[in-house]
């Protein structure tokens, strides 16, 4: 019996795993699909998001976004953008937060 439990536990956690890695594809998708023009390089001009953009800032798994924010993600997503998109869109960053290797700084908030 303890086996089977353990076997069923397993299972479980396994499924929390998958499902936790693919929760926020759509949030993905749709941040780049709505909010891509205003948060990619060049840093300057910084430009004010769409509501549609906004939106999709308002809805997102934030964490889990920058969970999967890469060194290769940020060569080609400014971040100062992302912070001041989600300033705009009034989801602010706190200060000190991680997403990827990209540390928000204090001035942000």
């Amino acid at each position: 019996m303890a086996k089977i439990l353990l076997g069923f536990i397993i299972v479980l956690a396994a499924v929390a795993v998958a499902t936790t890695a693919e929760g926020c594809d759509k949030d993905r998708e749709d941040m780049i699909r709505e909010c891509k023009k205003y948060e990619m390089f060049p840093a300057t001009p910084k430009i004010d998001p769409s509501p549609a953009c906004c939106a999709v800032w308002q809805r997102a798994d934030i964490p889990c976004l920058c969970k999967r924010v890469t060194k290769e993600v940020e060569k080609e997503w400014c971040m100062e953008k992302v912070i001041y998109v989600a300033k705009y869109c009034g989801k602010p960053f706190n200060p000190g937060w991680k997403c990827g290797s990209y540390t928000v700084p204090p001035a942000a908030q």
